[in-house]
């Protein structure tokens, strides 16, 4: 009986082939902001392609380039400090990295940062996140105390919960919510997250009876992303 010989994948890679991983910090801005997460993992892998990187690729029939991302961005938010992970099969001084990704001056995509990860360490994780939202272009400045006096009401509950596509999300305030604050010209919120599901920002202004804001000129921006785990620096 003949047997029919196995197909091996045209993408499999040696064993002993270099594999470098690169933690790129980025702004995402202006029309930007208004891509969806696939869409911004397609647009790095152009720009990655447009100045000639040796991108690592999956294996298998249909290969893709290994560009991850730890946290995905709501449609419509800017951000001013997100991460991607990209893998490269050469080693290229993260200097050199930074200035080609920077030389293709997309518009909307600031490179901020290029760090080499070392051997060992894990894929980025988010720990918590920083957001501003801007006061809508209606504000009335006599809001200004009953929106402190919902700020505080909040503080001081134990644990909130939101339902999101038919699963109860539930956050322990202090641990979760640690910071919370209307400056003059904006709320700031530093946000914690969970093991499991944590809030998203809108779901903080729901909270905060603060829900039409976005539809009232508001802008919500990620200001800060912090990781897990030491610095691979």
């Amino acid at each position: 009986m003949r047997t029919r010989p196995s197909r091996q994948s045209p993408n499999l890679h040696p064993a002993d082939q270099l594999r470098v991983r690169y933690r790129v910090r980025f702004a995402k801005t202006g029309l930007l902001r208004w891509i969806s997460h696939r869409d911004l993992a397609l647009l790095f892998e152009r720009v990655a392609r447009r100045v000639a990187l040796p991108l690592s690729m999956t294996e298998g029939f249909h290969p893709t380039p290994r560009i991850a991302f730890p946290s995905a961005l709501p449609l419509g938010i800017e951000s001013l400090d997100e991460v991607a992970e990209i893998d490269l099969c050469e080693d290229i001084e993260a200097d050199e990295l930074l200035q080609r990704l920077r030389g293709d001056e997309q518009p909307g995509l600031t490179i901020h940062s290029v760090e080499k990860i070392p051997d060992g360490v894990k894929k980025a994780r988010i720990a918590a996140t920083q957001y501003t939202v801007s006061l809508p272009d209606d504000w009335d400045e006599s809001k200004r105390e009953q929106v402190n006096q919902n700020i505080e009401a909040l503080k001081q509950k134990e644990s909130v919960s939101v339902e999101r596509k038919g699963k109860t999300v539930t956050a322990i305030v202090k641990e979760h919510l640690p910071t919370i604050e209307l400056q003059d010209n904006q709320l700031f919120a530093r946000m914690v997250l969970a093991d499991g599901a944590s809030l998203k920002m809108q779901d903080l202004l729901d909270l905060l009876d603060l829900s039409d804001w976005p539809e009232r000129g508001a802008t919500i921006v990620r200001t800060g992303v912090e990781l897990k785990g030491p610095n691979p620096n």
